[in-house]
C-alpha cells in the first residue's frame, strides 16, 4: 500500500510504517494538503504532495483546522485517495467529523495500529446530525449594523433551557455590549471580565461561575453581563477569553456567547507582538466555538454587508459548521418573495444553501424591552419564539428521528401526516410563514 504522510515531524512515524510494510512514497508538512487545495499558493510542499496523490492509495494526516477543509477533501476525492486523519485533541475530531472523515486516529497511535487501519479499510463514518455530540459553545455573530445578534443569543440561550438544560448567556462584544442593558440586570457587577481574570489567574471553577452570574428569572440561564464601557477592552484578551469559556464547558450544559462584528487582526499594525489585541475576544471565541449562529439582516444593507463579513469569518473559524440566520424578515424591503430574494442572494454570492428566517415581530419585540425580559418570557406564541424554537430543534440540538412500530400497518391519513412531518425541515428552510 502507497501512502502520503501530510505530518510535521514525522520522521518516527513514516520509518515505523515502513517496517510495518506500507510505502511512504512522499513525507510533506501538515500545512501541505491545505496549501494544495488553494489556488495560486503552491510551494514544494503542496506540488510534491499533488504530485503523488495520483498514485497514492491514502493521505495520513494530522487535523486541525489550519490543515484540513472541504476544499482538501476534494482534492483528495478527485485523485481517489482515502484520507485517515490524525488528531491531537477534540478540536480536531470536530473538525474530523465537519469535513465527514473516516474515525481519526490519535496523533501519538503507533505506527503498527495506523498500519492496521490502513489494512482494514475506512472507519465507521462520522454519526449522523442526530447522533453527534451536541455543541457546548456557540457563539452568536453578525456583520455590522446591528443585525440583531443579541436579541437572538438571548431568546437561543432560552430555547436551549427548556427540558432543565443549564445555560451560560456570556456577553463578549467588547464594542456595544448590551445583554445587562436590556435584561434589566446591574452591569456594574463581575460579569464576563471577572470571569475571565479568574480564569487566567487558574481559580474559576463552577463554584465561582455560579457566584459570579446573574440567575436570568426562572428560565434556567445564567448570565455573565459584559464589561460596562468599551474602553475596558483589554480585560478580554485571547488567552483569558479561551480559558473562561474552557471553564464553561464544565460548568453548564450549552454555552451561549454574544459577540462583536470585527474580525479584524491588528498585527500588522501594532509593534508590540505581545500586547492587547482590540478584538481578541471575538477571535477567540469565535476559534473555541463548536457551531457559530450567523445573524444577518433580511435587508439589501444587512445581506451586502453580511456577504462581505462572511468569507473574513470564514477565515477564522475554518471548518467549524455555521447556522446562518435571515433576522426580521418582513416584505417592506425585498419585495414580495422576500425569503426567495434572501435565499437566492446569499446562495449565488455566499454559497449559502441553508437559511432559517425569523419574522420581524415588533409588538412583541417592543413588550419584551419594556418588561426587561426575554420574548419568550413575555410572548410564548410570539412568531419569532416560534420560529426560533424550530431553528433550535433542527440546527442546533437536532431529535433523533422517529422509528416505526414493526408490525403495524399505516393508513393514508398516517401516510399523509408521515410526507407532511417529513417536508417540515425543507419547508422551513424554503421561507414557509412560520408559526
Amino acid at each position: 500500500m502507497k501512502v502520503v504522510v501530510a505530518v510535521d515531524g514525522a520522521a518516527l512515524l513514516v520509518d515505523g510504517l515502513r517496517r510495518e510494510g506500507i510505502d511512504v512514497i512522499a513525507e510533506v508538512g501538515a500545512a501541505a494538503p491545505a496549501l494544495a487545495a488553494t489556488d495560486g499558493m503552491l510551494g514544494t510542499d503542496a506540488e510534491t504532495l499533488l504530485r503523488a496523490l495520483a498514485d497514492a492509495d491514502a493521505l495520513i494526516v494530522s487535523v486541525s483546522r489550519a490543515t484540513m477543509s472541504p476544499s482538501v477533501v476534494a482534492v483528495c476525492d478527485r485523485a481517489g485517495t482515502r484520507v485517515v486523519p490524525l488528531v491531537e485533541d477534540a478540536a480536531g475530531e470536530r473538525v474530523a467529523a465537519a469535513c465527514g472523515l473516516e474515525a481519526p486516529l490519535s496523533r501519538q497511535a503507533e505506527p503498527w495500529r495506523i498500519a492496521e487501519a490502513l489494512s482494514a479499510g475506512p472507519a465507521a463514518a462520522a454519526p449522523p446530525a442526530a447522533q453527534r455530540p451536541q455543541p457546548r459553545v456557540i457563539a452568536v455573530w453578525g456583520a455590522a449594523g446591528a443585525p440583531g445578534r443579541s436579541t437572538v443569543a438571548t431568546e437561543l440561550a432560552v430555547e436551549l433551557a427548556r427540558g432543565g438544560r443549564h445555560v451560560a448567556l456570556v456577553d463578549a462584544d467588547t464594542q456595544a455590549p448590551s445583554l445587562a442593558l436590556t435584561l434589566g440586570l446591574a452591569d456594574e457587577g463581575p460579569g464576563f471580565a471577572a470571569a475571565c481574570r479568574q480564569a487566567e489567574l487558574g481559580g474559576l471553577d463552577a463554584r465561582e461561575l455560579t457566584r459570579i452570574a446573574v440567575p436570568l428569572g426562572r428560565t434556567g440561564v445564567d448570565v455573565l453581563t459584559g464589561i460596562n464601557r468599551p474602553s475596558r477592552w483589554p480585560e478580554l484578551s485571547d488567552r483569558r477569553v479561551s480559558a473562561a469559556l474552557a471553564a464553561c464547558r464544565q460548568w453548564v450544559d450549552f454555552t451561549v456567547v454574544d459577540v462583536a462584528s470585527s474580525l479584524e487582526r491588528d498585527e500588522e499594525i501594532v509593534s508590540d507582538l505581545d500586547g492587547p489585541r482590540r478584538h481578541a475576544a471575538t477571535l477567540a471565541t469565535l476559534r473555541a466555538a463548536d457551531l457559530v449562529v450567523a445573524v444577518v439582516a433580511a435587508d439589501p444593507v444587512g445581506i451586502a454587508r453580511f456577504l462581505r463579513g462572511h468569507a473574513d469569518l470564514r477565515a477564522t473559524i475554518g471548518a467549524t459548521p455555521v447556522a446562518v440566520v435571515a433576522n426580521r424578515l418582513r416584505p417592506g424591503t425585498l419585495g414580495i418573495d422576500a425569503r426567495g430574494q434572501v435565499r437566492r442572494t446569499l446562495d449565488r454570492f455566499g454559497g449559502i444553501e441553508d437559511v432559517w428566517f425569523l419574522p420581524q415581530d415588533p409588538r412583541s419585540t417592543d413588550a419584551a424591552i419594556l418588561a426587561s425580559l426575554p420574548i419568550a418570557e413575555v410572548a410564548p406564541r410570539s412568531p419569532l419564539t416560534l420560529a426560533l424554537r424550530r431553528f433550535v430543534g433542527e440546527a442546533v440540538v437536532p431529535a433523533p428521528e422517529p422509528r416505526a412500530m414493526p408490525g403495524r400497518r399505516r393508513g393514508r391519513g398516517s401516510d399523509r401526516g408521515r410526507g407532511a412531518a417529513r417536508a417540515v425541515p425543507d419547508v422551513a428552510r424554503a421561507g414557509a410563514p412560520v408559526g
